[in-house]
C-alpha cells in the first residue's frame, strides 16, 4: 500500500472529511462504471457505490485495510452488487400463486394523515426535518436544498456552485445520512404505525 493511502486511512480514522471527499472524488466514477457492468442500471450502480463509500465513513474508527484502497472498495462494491442480484433473483422466483388471495384484495392502508395522531406527527416531523437541514454545513445545506426542493440535477448544481458533480453527490449523501440519524425515531414510529393499519 502506498504512503498516500496510509495517510488517507489515518485521516479517515481521525474523522477528516477532506480525506473522505478525496476518497469519493478519486474512486467514485470508476466504481460506478464497474458496478454498472454488474447490475446493468446506472442509478442502482451509483446508489450501491455511494452506500459502500458512505459505509467506509461509518466504520472509519475500526477501519483495517491491508490492500490498496481501490482494491478494497472494488471488492466491497462487487459484494454489494452480488448481494443485490442474489436477492432480486430470489424475489423473481416467488410464484404469483404463492400470494395469499386475501392479500390481493385487501383495502388500501389508512393514511396516517387521516388520523389525529398522524396529523400531529406529520407537523412535528416536518419541523424536525427543517431543523435537521438547517444544522447542515452551509455548502451541504445549499446543495441539498437545490437538489431536493428546487429539483435541480447534480450537473446543474455543480455548474451553478462551481464545484464538481462528485462533490455535489458527496454533500447529498452526507445530508441524507444526517437526516437519517436525526429522524430515526420518527421512521421507527411510522413503520410501527403502518403495521397497525
Amino acid at each position: 500500500m502506498k504512503d498516500t493511502e496510509l495517510l488517507i486511512i489515518r485521516q479517515l480514522r481521525a474523522g477528516d472529511e477532506e480525506a473522505y471527499r478525496y476518497l469519493f472524488d478519486r474512486h467514485y466514477a470508476v466504481l460506478c462504471r464497474l458496478a454498472n457492468e454488474w447490475v446493468g442500471d446506472s442509478f442502482l450502480a451509483e446508489t450501491i457505490v455511494g452506500d459502500v463509500i458512505f459505509h467506509l465513513w461509518e466504520i472509519r474508527d475500526t477501519l483495517e485495510i491491508d490492500t490498496s484502497l481501490r482494491a478494497y472498495l472494488m471488492r466491497a462494491v462487487r459484494n454489494r452488487c452480488y448481494n443485490h442480484l442474489s436477492s432480486e433473483s430470489k424475489k423473481r422466483e416467488m410464484p404469483f400463486s404463492a400470494l395469499a388471495p386475501d392479500t390481493l384484495e385487501r383495502e388500501p392502508a389508512l393514511s396516517l394523515g387521516e388520523h389525529p395522531l398522524g396529523l400531529l406527527l406529520e407537523r412535528e416531523l416536518e419541523g424536525e426535518i427543517i431543523r435537521s437541514i438547517e444544522r447542515l454545513g452551509d455548502e451541504c445545506k445549499c446543495v441539498f436544498k437545490k437538489s431536493r426542493f428546487e429539483r435541480k440535477r447534480n450537473e446543474e448544481i455543480a455548474a451553478e456552485l462551481g464545484i464538481s458533480v462528485n462533490t455535489v453527490k458527496y454533500h447529498i449523501k452526507m445530508a441524507l445520512a444526517r437526516l437519517r440519524q436525526d429522524l430515526g425515531k420518527y421512521l421507527l414510529f411510522l413503520v410501527f404505525a403502518f403495521m397497525l393499519y
